[in-house]
């Protein structure tokens, strides 16, 4: 497959096409893409009240091929029940992602029983009672309850509220799997673990940089601030062990001199080796202090911790930065000297930064950097991590997490009345350990998908294997409905977010609350996650206790509740009727106010690890990527048009590698890693990696990593695994 020279431009516009003809035409698919509803997909922020296609600026129209992917695949056919009484789960084991997701809407309730061959339809009333019979059998600490960011607030708040009545804590989401690391290492520095910007700062930044992200195929909508910002004379820092096209050049379809003659996004592209961030983001700092380029003023007004943060900086010695950065002096002193000559800095970074058993550490960096030149506190600068999905960190504020923000845990008891347990809860990673030790028996998911989203797919698969119930809220199949299975597996069919009868609420990456004003049912028998979660809990707690559960299907009332509760989320009560979309108070820091105990920002200390080298033969570190086709765990196309790829069994390398491994593109290999291995895998010899590198797709190469986690975030190191390579002999 032909690798393209830029992001964009007119394959997105065929593309847009190829999706409009799967939909049933323009005029259906673009009905559905400009309801009053927010984007599916990255959290971006897009949609809500304006109509969709537009963002939070009130800019026309904004889409991306993420979004295009995720409403049509919402308005495929619904699988008919014939299909799961006929397909053996050895036959949806062997059906890839993308594979999964084209079956179709799921329309019925089924379950499987281990030892048996097929899922089974079931009624709506059959399905209940076997959840809430197991729920009354188990004690609330043998459960746990998952979130994805597809959710939406009153749902998310709605599960929480339930599991904690019920009597647990066990209450997480995919946030550990991604951006925990982010809201960990944000809270310890400057009180907030979310944005300190708006989408408009991006309007009058003049350096942006773009660390360990891909937003060229994750998050599309991006370039066009990137574009933005270097029209204007701006820089664009990108830094990324794999030189990304899209963050190269970029045709931005939107605007018409862009699709025609493209656009230049970094002004600087730095390829550390893997895991060289936090060794990188220190040398930067070592150039800042040295040149006294420091801002004395904001840090004596407005922070702590930096006496020990400076004399750490200054003891560094050079040559253990570069060998461990993997960046050449002369290149730190570039990107030094042009953060230097900024008068207002956006600091922005996805999972190539949290993705580390240092995660937290790397993102206090990219803080401390910040708060050397005072970069937090005014308008048109701060930080931006660039989160994932549309409702991930709404998820979070209303309480999706294992141990409750001390506000909203006397908020919820204060309004009902009622005592909340006090145990500390586990995190993803640790009711997947609970899972498979025995300690937990029953798991409830409210969307995405646990199985893929799991590192060492093995352990994984065992551990949802060992629970005597797991119940998937889910809209279409994946690979944990084949591969997660419990001794008895239940799949609830539930409603898209457009199909929601009442209107909800989202949270983007930018704190902004928009309201979604759901829509018609495509076809019957699935149902509001609200009426789902309403019903279990009626038949667990009853309607003796502070809450009439059937009443609490309106999400008037719901809102109602969490603008008492949560902190910052006043605006929420009556928006159905105000329309008037907010952004969350007290996060966004225009001002040099922080939210800590003390009101300073604080800077953390960090000598460099001892990184070392990779000596033994064939052997490399490994990075995951998603490929442009994909969404998370969802895998759209088998192809990755930006990187020019065909398939997904792959290993990308560096050619000098390949050579001195003796490799060539068509050899085969086995890749071994510290948690399973993978074969037969094809070699690519791709100049645009890193030497020493390498990086296969997740959630494939979920097979070949460790459980290693981040100890202060407990996010999983899904990049910097050693591996080693054997060349398979021809069959």
């Amino acid at each position: 497959m032909k690798k393209v020279r830029a992001g964009g431009g007119w394959p997105a516009i065929l593309y847009t096409h190829q999706k409009a003809k799967e939909a049933g035409g323009y005029r259906k698919l673009f009905a559905a893409m400009r309801t009053k509803n927010s984007c599916k997909t990255c959290a971006l922020g897009m949609g809500g009240q304006q109509g969709g296609m537009v963002n939070e600026s009130g800019h026309f129209p904004e889409f991306c091929k993420k979004s295009l992917q995720a409403m049509v695949a919402d308005m495929q056919p619904p699988i008919p029940k014939t299909f799961f009484q006929s397909t053996s789960i050895s036959e949806l084991q062997a059906l890839s992602s993308r594979e999964l997701e084209s079956l179709g809407r799921l329309a019925h309730p089924v379950v499987h029983l281990k030892d048996t061959n097929t899922y089974t339809p079931i009624s709506w009333d059959d399905a209940l009672r076997r959840i809430i019979d197991q729920l009354r059998l188990v004690t609330p600490d043998e459960t746990f309850f998952y979130f994805s960011g597809r959710s939406s607030n009153e749902a998310g708040f709605l599960l929480q509220l339930f599991a904690r009545m019920y009597g647990t804590n066990n209450v997480n989401s995919c946030s550990f799997y991604c951006h925990q690391a982010s809201g960990v290492g944000l809270s310890s520095s400057i009180g907030t673990g979310t944005a300190t910007v708006v989408l408009e700062d991006l309007d009058s930044t003049d350096l942006i940089f773009v660390i360990g992200a891909n937003p060229a195929s994750n998050h599309p909508r991006l370039l066009r601030s990137l574009m933005q910002i270097r029209r204007r004379g701006g820089e664009v820092i990108v830094i990324n062990p794999l030189r990304e096209t899209g963050m190269v050049r970029f045709r931005v379809p939107s605007s018409l001199r862009s699709l025609i003659m493209g656009d230049e996004i970094a002004s600087l592209y730095v390829q550390p080796h893997i895991g060289g961030d936090l060794a990188l983001l220190s040398g930067i700092a070592k150039y800042i202090v040295e040149w006294d380029q420091t801002d004395t003023g904001f840090i004596d007004g407005h922070t702590t911790g930096f006496s020990d943060y400076v004399n750490t900086i200054r003891e560094l010695d050079w040559d253990t930065v570069v060998a461990q950065s993997g960046v050449a002096k002369e290149t730190i002193e570039q990107v030094a000297r042009l953060y230097c000559r900024s008068e207002n800095t956006i600091f922005s970074w996805a999972m190539g930064i949290t993705h580390h058993t240092n995660g937290t550490k790397n993102v206090q960096a990219i803080v401390n950097l910040a708060l050397l030149r005072g970069m937090i506190g005014k308008r048109g600068a701060g930080l931006m991590p660039i989160r994932g999905h549309s409702n991930v960190q709404g998820i979070g504020s209303v309480g999706v997490t294992p141990k409750l923000k001390q506000a909203i845990f006397d908020g919820i008891e204060s309004e009902f009345g009622l005592k909340l347990p006090s145990s500390p809860g586990r995190d993803t990673m640790s009711c997947m350990e609970g899972a498979a030790d025995g300690s937990l028996k029953f798991g409830l998911c409210l969307g995405g998908n646990l199985y893929g989203s799991n590192p060492d797919a093995e352990f994984a698969r065992n551990a949802l294997n060992n629970l005597d119930l797991i119940v998937y809220l889910s809209t279409t199949m994946n690979t944990g409905h084949a591969h997660g299975l419990a001794r008895e597996t239940i799949i609830l069919p539930v409603l898209a977010r457009d199909e929601e009868p009442e209107p909800t609420t989202q949270e983007s990456m930018f704190n902004y609350v928009r309201l979604s004003d759901g829509g018609t049912e495509r076809f019957s028998g699935a149902r509001s996650e609200l009426d789902v979660i309403g019903a279990v809990a009626d038949g667990v707690l009853g309607t003796s206790g502070p809450i009439r559960w059937s009443e609490w299907k309106n999400t008037d009332t719901i809102r109602s509740a969490i603008s008492r509760i949560v902190p910052g989320y006043s605006a929420l009560s009556g928006i159905t009727k105000s329309k008037q979309e907010f952004h969350v108070e007290g996060r966004t820091l225009h001002t040099p106010e922080f939210p800590t105990p003390d009101g300073r920002a604080k800077f953390h200390a960090h000598p460099l690890p001892e990184n070392e080298p990779i000596l033994a033969s064939n052997a490399l570190r490994l990075m995951t990527i998603r490929s442009e086709g994909q969404f998370n765990t969802v895998v759209y196309e088998d192809h990755d048009l930006y990187r020019g790829i065909e398939g997904r069994d792959v290993i990308l390398i560096h050619p000098t590698d390949a050579e001195q491994m003796g490799l060539s593109a068509s050899s085969r290999v086995r890749v071994d890693g510290p948690g399973g291995f993978m074969e037969p895998i094809r070699v690519v010899l791709f100049e645009d990696i890193r030497a020493g590198s390498a990086a296969m797709y997740f959630p494939e190469a979920n097979a070949v990593l460790s459980r290693d986690v981040d100890a202060l975030s407990r996010t999983p190191a899904f990049k910097g695994a050693r591996i080693h390579l054997s060349q398979l002999l021809p069959s």
